[in-house]
């Protein structure tokens, strides 16, 4: 980030999810009630047109994922740092509005039963903020770019999309408001976050994460 001054976008077929811009079994057994007026045989080709069509978006939507909480969450630490050596970087939800593009969605994530609740239709966006509950835990808010390939002739299906995914360049001094190091990592590796962010003149104060700090007894 601090070299290229960009946030990175990861494409969403790409971020492990099988579910990632689906609808939910919900949509698929209340679509024939809530369409009632459209002929079954026009709403089956809609559904079959519009599956293809969300499949090949998942490639040209891309997603940058953020943890929005009060507090630090341990569990976020074990799940997203694999090493002592790992950082977290704080902004607020302003902060990264701002700094995006108005063609940016950016979100919270509402997190739904899939097998039973309606996801709304009529935004190709709305998959993107909506997961199983299953991750409820990641309370995750979302900043989301589709960019689909374009001709003279409508989408152009032939082109390949970028691999892994897209950058937008930010104000990272703007962005980030604090940057926080793992719980256990050593003196060290904060000091020489601290030498790496001072040197590319962001002066975001690095914070030790307090999740083990001495108890008081």
């Amino acid at each position: 980030m601090l070299e290229s001054s960009s946030l990175f976008f990861a494409r969403a077929d790409c971020l492990g999810d099988p579910f990632e811009g689906s609808y939910s079994r919900g949509n698929e057994r209340l679509r024939p009630i809530l369409y009632k007026d459209i002929p079954s045989e026009a709403l089956s080709r809609m559904a079959s047109e519009g599956a293809e069509f969300t499949r090949f978006l998942r490639k040209w939507t891309f997603v940058s994922c953020w943890h929005m909480n009060e507090g630090e969450s341990a569990a976020m630490w074990k799940l997203y740092a694999k090493t002592n050596e790992a950082v977290a970087l704080k902004t607020s939800f302003f902060r990264l509005v701002n700094e995006l593009d108005d063609k940016t969605y950016v979100g919270k994530v509402e997190y739904i039963d899939f097998d039973h609740d309606w996801l709304p239709e009529g935004n190709t966006f709305y998959p993107y903020v909506h997961k199983r509950r299953s991750f409820a835990h990641e309370r995750e808010v979302r900043a989301v770019i589709q960019e689909l390939p374009v001709s003279d002739q409508g989408i152009d299906r032939t082109k390949e999309p970028p691999s892994g995914g897209v950058e937008r360049s930010v104000n990272i001094s703007t962005l980030i408001e604090a940057i926080h190091v793992a719980p256990t990592c050593p003196t060290w590796f904060k000091e020489t976050v601290e030498k790496v962010a001072r040197r590319y003149g962001l002066s975001a104060p690095v914070i030790q994460s307090a999740l083990d700090d001495e108890p008081f007894f």
